[in-house]
């Protein structure tokens, strides 16, 4: 047998060790601002429901409860504006979905996944998983005539940048695909998170002339609600592809538990902890911007989302070191492809008063 491992890319994490280690040694301790990991605490309303539910001695259901279906489908209408007659599909964390949407779709050898540019690394995995061409672009008149195109992934609001994807370019996606009977996956997990700029969802009419055909918008818990350690998330979008992906996901025993099920509908179900959790990031993002500034980095694109674009001209490896020997992690943006090559991330999901003390060692240079 052949290692699976052997198809994919060197998991970027491990390679940060060294400037871990680095920044961990600061006299005052390390303040990590690479990861996009929730340190807020889960809201009270969503623990007990989770609790509410902890005697589930019985298989839950993979499509989801009736209840979680309907808080799915009611949210997507509220917070992504979708017409009816999609689909709804609980999965577990978003991550799982992007790693494995291409095998779960039929895509295979010779068959090309298109992702942004600087993105996600788990587009690519997917795509090599499933033994499928990984393609970066963000213009796919690039691609030309290719008719191998299986499956295209657009992000709004891009991660690592930032970057919000206007409707007319959404649409132009979404037309490009059907034209050539391809699927447009959207990954939409930092939508409830814009601040120069408003997201829009491809589940959106705007996007898709009122047709869920070959859309699909993948959205997460993960962030809004402080919800990363329970892996609740879901897709929505055309009901012939939620329905196949359904039917694999019965065989492959990928199921939401039925406890996490239960607290999925009670987030769903409340906006109120959601705008906590947004000014709690903006307020963040409001020490570390300017500081980051005042400090020579220009900020790009960052007009959404959990994190702040930034460069200053050089290897991202050289910014990283920097950031390091002032007890600060940062992750450098070759993480997310050759094209992130001068910029590094920087998280806003550090607490409150770790962002108060990286703002302040930026400022003691």
């Amino acid at each position: 047998m052949s290692p699976v491992s052997a198809l994919l890319p060197d998991f970027p994490w491990d390679q940060l060790a060294p400037a871990k280690r680095r920044a961990a040694a600061h006299p005052d301790g390390m303040v990590d601002l690479s990861m996009g990991a929730p340190v807020d605490p889960v809201p009270d309303f969503v623990r007990q429901a989770l609790a509410a539910a902890s005697d589930a001695p019985g298989y839950p259901l993979t499509a989801g409860t009736p209840q979680l279906r309907a808080a799915l489908a009611a949210w997507c209408v509220r917070e992504c504006r979708a017409a009816p007659g999609f689909g709804v599909l609980p999965t577990v964390g978003s991550k799982e979905l992007v790693a494995w949407l291409p095998t779960l779709l039929g895509v295979g050898p010779g068959d090309v996944v298109v992702f942004p540019e600087v993105s996600y690394p788990t587009y690519e995995v997917g795509a090599r998983l499933a033994g499928a061409v990984p393609v970066r672009a963000d213009s796919l008149t690039a691609l030309g005539p290719d008719t191998r195109v299986k499956l295209v992934w657009v992000n709004s609001p891009g991660n690592p940048t930032g970057r919000v994807l206007p409707a007319v370019h959404l649409r132009k996606v979404v037309d490009w695909a059907r034209e050539r009977g391809a699927v447009v996956a959207s990954d939409e997990c930092y939508l409830p998170l814009g601040w120069e700029e408003t997201p829009v969802s491809v589940l959106d009419p705007q996007v898709n002339g009122g047709d869920h055909r070959g859309v699909l918008a993948v959205h997460s818990l993960s962030k809004r609600s402080n919800l990363a350690g329970y892996r609740a998330a879901f897709v929505a979008g055309d009901s012939a592809l939620v329905d196949e992906l359904l039917l694999v996901r019965k065989h492959a025993g990928l199921i939401v538990p039925a406890p996490v099920q239960a607290a999925m509908v009670a987030a769903l179900g409340d906006e109120e902890h959601v705008a906590v959790q947004r000014e709690r990031y903006a307020a963040r993002r409001a020490l570390l911007r300017p500081a980051l500034e005042a400090a020579g980095f220009r900020v790009d694109h960052s007009a959404a989302g959990l994190y702040l674009w930034v460069t200053r001209g050089e290897p991202a490896a050289s910014t990283v070191e920097w950031f390091a020997a002032r007890g600060l992690l940062t992750a450098p943006g070759t993480f997310y492809g050759p094209g992130g090559g001068a910029h590094v991330r920087v998280a806003l999901t550090a607490s409150d008063a770790d962002t108060v003390t990286a703002a302040r060692r930026l400022s003691d240079r």
